[in-house]
């Protein structure tokens, strides 16, 4: 019999920031976990997050900002080749010697939320993942965001519009406030149902775990839909 945690895709609110390697390889692992768990219906949600929020609106120069960030390069090398390392045992050859530029991600967050009303949200999740951290593309700038998108399947022009006015700019800086708010300070984080979060780029064991509480949670509320309910004697 066909359940409602089969029937209702278990929604995944993905807590992350495009200029977060982290965020790639955990969305990368949950991939794993879901082919795992094929029976089971996900809707994956963006809630953007910025690790960076007081970079300039055309990002920064990546040596620069390596230093900033991690106040030396020697300091830096020693960070991104743990990624490096965790990345290549999942399959991920993280190209960061292609990046010139760090983003600031406010267009291309933009840009997912408007995606997202097209069906194409995780298609350009994954593309504007890989255009950064695989091929060292800056996904600040709009000349790229339109190519990239354009590939993932939206139209150019609606695109060049969309990219030049303000739309879901408040969306996605009330949602990097609200997940503030909770107290989340790094991230990747997965919501499942908004019951379930865990932090970080999680092994795909653990994140079946996850899917695995959840649709149990559903098929638990299910039942209790359907059982019938005790009605008082006449008097």
């Amino acid at each position: 019999m066909t359940t409602t945690a089969s029937r209702t895709p278990i929604e995944i609110g993905l807590i992350a920031d495009l200029a977060c390697p982290w965020c790639h390889l955990g969305l990368v692992r949950l991939d794993r976990a879901r082919a795992l768990r094929p029976q089971l219906a996900v809707r994956l949600r963006w809630w953007p997050f910025f690790l960076n929020p007081h970079l300039p609106p055309d990002g920064m120069d990546r040596q620069t900002y390596l230093r900033t960030k991690f106040g030396g390069e020697a300091a830096a090398r020693n960070v991104y080749q743990r990624i490096v390392a965790a990345g290549r045992a999942d399959g991920v050859e993280f190209a960061f010697e292609r990046m010139t530029r760090t983003p600031n991600t406010l267009q291309a967050q933009r840009l997912i939320l408007f995606a997202e009303e097209q069906d194409l949200g995780e298609t350009m999740i994954r593309a504007l993942f890989e255009a950064l951290f695989l091929e060292g593309r800056d996904i600040g700038r709009a000349d790229e965001l339109i190519e990239i998108a354009v590939a993932a399947g939206l139209g150019r022009e609606e695109l060049a519009r969309f990219l030049a006015g303000d739309r879901h700019r408040q969306a996605v800086m009330g949602s990097h406030g609200e997940a503030e708010r909770l107290g989340i300070r790094g991230v990747p984080v997965f919501v499942l149902d908004r019951q379930q979060v865990i932090a970080g780029a999680q092994p795909p064991e653990v994140l079946v775990g996850l899917l695995d509480l959840a649709a149990s949670a559903r098929q638990t509320a299910d039942a209790e839909r359907q059982a019938p309910r005790e009605t008082a004697p006449a008097g």
